[in-house]
């Protein structure tokens, strides 16, 4: 138990930290890339304004504008796909991996000699 425990435990810190370089790639590379694409357009940036801010007569804003950030959704979204994309060969590539240390070649067939022998052994414990 202890073992599955640890090892549950390696996994939590090693996926984290995967997460957060999954996370980097996807904001710091894809997304620029899909906003070249879409028109130059920052993903964050995004955003339908429900009712303008209010500022008064000196320039100061009295009240700080309701919007709704759906760009910064999209962003969020496109990060769990890649992330829950890129976890999921991860984990697939390490089952494969012990999978193949499971797998022991099968022993070689015993020599025609090896096969004489336990025939006269089995001949001489049923005599006896």
């Amino acid at each position: 138990m202890r073992g599955n425990v640890i090892d549950m435990a390696v996994g939590v810190i090693i996926g984290g930290a995967f997460g957060k370089i999954v996370s980097s790639l996807v904001a710091d590379v894809v997304m620029p890339a899909i906003g070249i694409f879409v028109g130059g357009v920052n993903f964050k940036e995004l955003k339908w304004v429900i009712k303008d801010a209010v500022y008064s007569a000196d320039g100061k804003e009295l009240t700080a504008a309701a919007t709704l950030n759906y760009g910064n959704f999209l962003q969020s979204t496109f990060d769990f796909i890649i992330i829950a994309f890129a976890i999921f060969l991860f984990i697939k590539f390490m089952a494969n991996l012990s999978k193949k240390k499971e797998e022991a070649p099968e022993p070689p067939a015993p020599s025609k000699e090896e096969t004489l022998l336990a025939e006269i052994r089995d001949l001489l414990k049923e005599k006896r």
